[in-house]
């Protein structure tokens, strides 16, 4: 009976890695998907910080 390989093969550890692999394909599609840059968040909410305190300026007060 001849050897195949350098003996028994753990299907788990196959099963696990493709899995991790899997995994990692997705998160790095979601990155480009989704991901900002730092550069870009801080862009973004100074902006909407900057519209909040123009809004916020504008108000007017209600006396009853």
């Amino acid at each position: 009976m001849p050897e195949s390989g350098s003996g028994p093969v753990n299907l788990n550890r196959f099963r696990k890695e493709k899995a991790r692999a899997a995994k990692k394909a997705r998160a790095d599609e979601n990155a480009v998907k989704y991901g900002r840059t730092k550069a870009q968040k801080l862009s973004e909410k100074t902006s909407a910080s900057r519209a909040q305190s123009h809004l916020d300026g504008h108000k007017r007060d209600h006396d009853e």
